[in-house]
């Protein structure tokens, strides 16, 4: 079954898009526009947002104060942590990530935006292009993105100039398409007056595109990830041992990708041991199939050893596995990342010990270059690692699979997430860099 919804019943569909953009930009201020505006919030909420903005001496209401709730980001105005929104209009369903704008909270934005299927990136129109704004469209573009919306925004202080708009969506765009981002949708609006947000401006007569919240509705959602390469990572084998149920074993966990059906021929990873599939449980019923997202007990025609951490794979469409992980990666820890650094890498519902092998290169944003060999990242730097775990791994190309091509690295003393990383390859590609041997001890 496809989880792909015809149009004539997009007003089931669900799109998950984050914000992004440097400080000041007004990304709160654009999702309270687009929330009060669509008329999503409720009353006592606006209220509350009233009077908040009333103690601060505002005639108006301000509405970042329905995004911002931590009292911190109230009393500096500004976001510092992942605010979900959940929304709705008559149309399609929303969830919603506004993500911080300093530097410091770029990990916040890779938090956000890594489920998206859209990313906004923001930009003010009286300064146009910065260095941030080029590090969230890198992000965008590692993480897949499909959608990318350029919203140019405060275009009311720049006396709503089309020439001002033009130049700076033709510089984004000029930047993205050399990330490999595949589509840049740009859109002139003001979050604090309301232009082009929910409703079209009367101040930018020659803008001809869609309001905000309009190409919000229409863009395409072709996440069907029903189709992609059939995933279930285990999580839990239940065994119940009981007079109803003395010989069940059922291997449960959330499907991460594709479509299992009864009676298929699947392997298990790492030990690439096969078996057939006698029966999968959903919701405590017997159904012939399952797809993404459902959260299931799979059950086998063989008793073999499997447990939390294995991974469940068509036979015909298993991934291969690997001690050797090269991966584009996002730092977001304070600490830096070196090479030779122990760390824990957590893929899927698996957890193993590793070690980073070699940083070959570190993206400079400016201009895409790589700086080879710097020998660390640090905090909010983006690069190439290569990572030997202790044991093999079954990892897709994050291009072919978002959710199993995906991974962190942590520090095995606290549990601190150090590092984002997507599997294979990325516009911050080096050059091959031969490996040298291992004399460091360790004997995986």
């Amino acid at each position: 079954m496809s989880t792909i919804i015809s149009e004539g019943l997009s007003a089931t569909t669900l799109l998950r898009f984050a914000t992004a953009g440097s400080v000041d930009d007004g990304k709160s201020t654009l999702v309270g526009r687009l929330l009060h505006d669509s008329k999503s919030i409720l009353s006592d909420q606006l209220e509350a947002v009233e009077r908040a903005s009333a103690s601060r001496g505002q005639d108006a209401p301000d509405l970042a104060l329905l995004t911002d709730g931590l009292r911190a980001e109230r009393e500096q105005g500004i976001t510092i942590d992942v605010a979900y929104r959940y929304f709705a209009t008559p149309r399609r369903r929303f969830i919603l990530a506004d993500t911080p704008g300093h530097v410091q909270y770029t990990r916040n934005m890779v938090t956000g935006a890594s489920t998206a299927e859209l990313t906004v990136i923001l930009v003010d129109a009286r300064n146009g292009v910065v260095e941030q704004t080029r590090r969230h469209a890198a992000i965008a573009a590692l993480l897949r993105v499909p959608h990318v919306v350029l919203a140019v925004n405060k275009m009311d202080l720049v006396e709503y100039r089309e020439a001002v708009f033009a130049e700076i969506a033709e510089e984004f765009t000029a930047y993205a398409s050399e990330l490999g981002v595949p589509e840049v949708t740009a859109i002139p609006i003001s979050a604090l007056a309301g232009d082009n947000v929910v409703d079209p401006s009367a101040n930018m007569d020659w803008y001809g595109g869609p309001t905000f919240l309009e190409h919000l509705e229409t863009v395409p959602v072709s996440h069907d990830l029903a189709h992609c390469h059939a995933r279930l990572p285990v999580q839990y084998v239940i065994r119940p041992q009981t007079a109803e149920h003395p010989d069940y074993r059922g291997y449960a966990g959330q499907i991460a990708a594709g479509t299992f059906h009864v009676g298929e021929a699947v392997t298990v990873l790492p030990s690439g041991r096969t078996s057939t599939i006698s029966g999968i449980d959903l919701l405590g019923e017997p159904v012939d199939a399952a797809w993404t997202t459902q959260s299931v007990t799979v059950l086998l025609t063989d008793d073999i050893d499997i447990s939390r951490g294995d991974l469940i794979v068509p036979t015909k469409d298993a991934p291969p596995t690997t001690q050797d992980v090269e991966a584009t990666v996002c730092h977001v820890a304070d600490q830096p990342l070196t090479v030779g650094h122990r760390v824990l890498i957590k893929h899927g519902t698996r957890t193993v010990k590793a070690i980073v092998k070699d940083i070959p290169s570190r993206l400079t944003l400016d201009d895409l270059s790589l700086h080879p060999h710097p020998g660390q990242l640090v905090a909010n730097d983006i690069g190439r690692v290569k990572i030997r775990t202790a044991q093999p791994l079954p990892v897709d190309s994050y291009a072919d699979s978002r959710r199993t091509g995906s991974f962190i690295l942590i520090d095995p003393s606290d549990g601190t997430t150090l590092t984002a990383g997507m599997v294979g390859e990325s516009f911050a590609s080096p050059e091959p860099v031969k490996d040298e041997p291992d004399d460091d001890g360790w004997d995986f």
